[in-house]
Protein backbone atom coordinates (compact mmCIF):
# COMPACT_ATOMS: atom_id res chain seq x y z
CA UNK A 1 0.00 0.00 0.00
CA UNK A 2 0.85 3.49 -0.63
CA UNK A 3 0.19 6.67 1.17
CA UNK A 4 0.12 10.13 -0.41
CA UNK A 5 -0.04 13.36 1.59
CA UNK A 6 -0.36 16.59 -0.10
CA UNK A 7 0.69 20.08 1.79
CA UNK A 8 1.64 23.69 0.67
CA UNK A 9 -1.99 24.56 -0.27
CA UNK A 10 -3.20 27.85 1.48
CA UNK A 11 -4.64 31.19 0.32
CA UNK A 12 -3.20 33.24 -2.13
CA UNK A 13 -3.55 36.29 -4.00
CA UNK A 14 -3.71 36.51 -7.74
CA UNK A 15 -0.59 36.59 -9.60
CA UNK A 16 1.29 34.39 -6.35
CA UNK A 17 2.93 31.62 -6.48
CA UNK A 18 2.90 28.36 -4.65
CA UNK A 19 4.94 24.64 -4.14
CA UNK A 20 2.56 21.71 -3.47
CA UNK A 21 4.51 18.90 -2.10
CA UNK A 22 3.22 14.86 -1.98
CA UNK A 23 4.67 12.66 0.42
CA UNK A 24 4.37 9.47 -0.10
CA UNK A 25 4.86 6.03 2.34
CA UNK A 26 4.67 2.52 2.56
CA UNK A 27 6.28 2.08 -0.63
CA UNK A 28 8.97 3.50 -2.71
CA UNK A 29 7.20 5.46 -5.72
CA UNK A 30 10.29 5.86 -8.29
CA UNK A 31 8.59 3.25 -10.16
CA UNK A 32 4.84 4.83 -10.31
CA UNK A 33 4.12 7.53 -12.84
CA UNK A 34 2.72 10.39 -10.85
CA UNK A 35 -0.35 13.23 -11.35
CA UNK A 36 -1.83 15.95 -10.38
CA UNK A 37 -5.25 16.39 -10.62
CA UNK A 38 -7.57 19.47 -9.20
CA UNK A 39 -11.67 19.73 -8.05
CA UNK A 40 -13.65 22.39 -7.71
CA UNK A 41 -16.79 23.03 -6.37
CA UNK A 42 -19.73 21.44 -8.34
CA UNK A 43 -16.89 20.42 -10.84
CA UNK A 44 -15.35 17.11 -12.00
CA UNK A 45 -11.90 16.33 -10.95
CA UNK A 46 -9.65 17.09 -13.87
CA UNK A 47 -5.86 16.36 -14.49
CA UNK A 48 -3.45 19.20 -13.72
CA UNK A 49 0.16 17.65 -14.42
CA UNK A 50 1.62 14.20 -14.53
CA UNK A 51 5.26 13.26 -14.61
CA UNK A 52 6.88 9.86 -15.33
CA UNK A 53 8.67 7.57 -12.97
CA UNK A 54 12.13 8.83 -14.36
CA UNK A 55 11.08 12.16 -14.39
CA UNK A 56 12.30 13.35 -17.73
CA UNK A 57 8.58 13.38 -19.21
CA UNK A 58 5.75 15.34 -18.07
CA UNK A 59 1.91 16.31 -19.05
CA UNK A 60 -0.01 19.38 -18.46
CA UNK A 61 -3.16 20.39 -19.04
CA UNK A 62 -3.54 23.39 -21.45
CA UNK A 63 -4.99 24.95 -18.77
CA UNK A 64 -2.22 25.71 -16.09
CA UNK A 65 0.63 25.02 -19.24
CA UNK A 66 3.27 27.51 -19.03
CA UNK A 67 2.56 28.73 -15.43
CA UNK A 68 3.11 25.05 -13.55
CA UNK A 69 5.98 23.08 -13.16
CA UNK A 70 5.44 19.19 -12.21
CA UNK A 71 8.64 17.30 -10.99
CA UNK A 72 9.70 14.43 -8.33
CA UNK A 73 12.09 13.39 -6.18
CA UNK A 74 12.69 10.33 -5.78
CA UNK A 75 15.19 10.04 -3.15
CA UNK A 76 13.14 11.71 -0.90
CA UNK A 77 9.84 9.75 -2.36
CA UNK A 78 8.55 13.04 -3.11
CA UNK A 79 6.26 14.75 -6.16
CA UNK A 80 6.09 18.49 -6.29
CA UNK A 81 3.93 20.70 -8.22
CA UNK A 82 5.44 24.55 -8.59
CA UNK A 83 2.06 26.99 -9.44
CA UNK A 84 2.93 30.23 -10.79
CA UNK A 85 0.80 33.28 -12.24
CA UNK A 86 -2.35 32.09 -10.20
CA UNK A 87 -5.30 33.20 -11.21
CA UNK A 88 -8.94 32.76 -9.28
CA UNK A 89 -9.92 29.61 -11.65
CA UNK A 90 -7.17 27.92 -10.27
CA UNK A 91 -8.99 27.60 -7.25
CA UNK A 92 -9.66 24.09 -6.04
CA UNK A 93 -9.02 20.90 -3.78
CA UNK A 94 -5.54 19.22 -5.57
CA UNK A 95 -4.98 16.21 -5.13
CA UNK A 96 -1.69 13.71 -6.07
CA UNK A 97 -1.86 10.23 -7.38
CA UNK A 98 0.21 7.61 -8.15
CA UNK A 99 0.01 5.11 -10.69
CA UNK A 100 1.40 1.47 -10.37
CA UNK A 101 0.83 0.48 -13.49
CA UNK A 102 2.65 1.40 -16.32
CA UNK A 103 5.40 4.14 -15.96
CA UNK A 104 3.65 6.87 -18.08
CA UNK A 105 1.65 9.40 -16.36
CA UNK A 106 -1.92 9.34 -17.64
CA UNK A 107 -4.77 11.86 -18.08
CA UNK A 108 -7.43 10.03 -16.38
CA UNK A 109 -8.65 9.43 -13.13
CA UNK A 110 -9.02 5.79 -13.31
CA UNK A 111 -5.39 4.89 -13.94
CA UNK A 112 -4.50 5.95 -10.81
CA UNK A 113 -4.32 3.39 -8.02
CA UNK A 114 -3.46 5.43 -5.01
CA UNK A 115 -4.67 9.09 -4.10
CA UNK A 116 -4.61 11.72 -1.30
CA UNK A 117 -6.80 13.68 0.38
CA UNK A 118 -6.15 16.54 -1.03
CA UNK A 119 -4.87 20.39 -0.23
CA UNK A 120 -7.06 23.59 -0.65
CA UNK A 121 -5.75 26.01 -2.35
CA UNK A 122 -7.50 29.55 -2.90
CA UNK A 123 -6.87 32.22 -5.12
CA UNK A 124 -8.13 35.55 -4.31
CA UNK A 125 -8.79 38.19 -6.96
Amino acid sequence: QVQLVESGGRLVQTGGSLRLSCAASGRAVSSYAMGWFRQAPGKEREFVAGIDWSGVNTYYADSVKGRFIISRDNAKNTAYLQMNSLKPEDTAVYYCAARMIGSTASYHTWDYDYWGQGTQVTVSS
